[in-house]
């Protein structure tokens, strides 16, 4: 079997945000950069499943540049086969699903993972888009995943309960949590990662759907003001006066 694992290169949760002084750009001067922990539960449920069938392989791909080559080495360290960058800088949901889509058209995966969204966007566009352009069926945000020969059985939560189907490979699946559990990088795996193939690409020429203009930070939190318990009048009128929620 052939596992495709797709990983975006993130700031650190406990990052600083910041950016430049025209808000065009973000700033990562400083900032240590991470595997996308959606996608590193997508990468366990990949080894997991290569582990339990003989001569399967798990590839890991992403779309940007040298800088990012670190966190996929970190991938190869956990324990995939090989890797592949795009190289490119990913502009948008579009063009990163495009140059996945384009590299596994050529390689005939039987399954293609990735995390439900990356933490730093948070679009949870890629999964579907990847579906779409493969023509295979893409399924989103899946907290169980099952193999049995080459039907896949998946499981997501919906309002008021959850969400069992069951589809043939090929196909895409967006991880959440609870899919697996991240591994940790043991010694072996870290000096055993120097020497796997990482594979550099060209991007293929897809057109610009959409640009950023700027990025801003959220407003500072205002004051909390306390309300006695007993004073649901005051209360009411803050929600309508101050707050005006009602």
């Amino acid at each position: 079997m052939k596992i495709l694992v797709c990983i975006s290169n993130v700031p650190d949760t406990t990052t600083k945000i910041n950016f430049t002084d025209d808000h065009k750009s973000f700033v990562s001067n400083g900032v240590t950069f991470i595997i996308n922990p959606y996608d590193e539960i997508a990468l366990t449920r990949a080894l997991e499943i290569s582990e339990a069938n003989a001569g399967s392989t798990v590839t890991v791909i992403h779309v940007g540049d040298a800088s990012a080559e670190p966190t996929i080495r970190k991938a190869l360290a956990i324990g995939a086969t090989d890797a592949v960058r795009i190289n490119a800088n990913a502009r948008d949901a579009f063009f990163v699903a495009s140059q996945i889509a384009n590299y596994a058209k050529e390689q005939g995966f039987d399954l293609i993972l990735t995390g439900r969204e990356s933490i730093d966007y948070n679009g949870a566009q890629v999964a579907s888009m990847i579906g779409e352009l493969l023509n295979i069926p893409s399924i989103s945000i899946v907290k169980s995943l099952t193999l049995d020969g080459t039907t896949v059985t998946l499981e997501r939560e919906i309002e008021g309960g959850k969400e069992v189907i069951s589809c043939p490979l090929p196909l895409v699946a967006s991880a959440s949590e609870g899919m697996a559990e991240p591994r940790i990088a043991g010694m072996r795996g870290i000096m055993s990662a120097r020497t796997k193939t990482l594979a550099v690409i060209e991007p293929s020429d897809v057109p610009a759907l959409q640009t950023i203009t700027n990025y801003d930070k959220p407003a500072p939190r205002s004051q909390v003001k306390l309300v006695n318990v007993d004073d649901v009048k005051g209360l009411v009128t803050l929600l309508n006066q101050e707050a005006k929620v009602i």
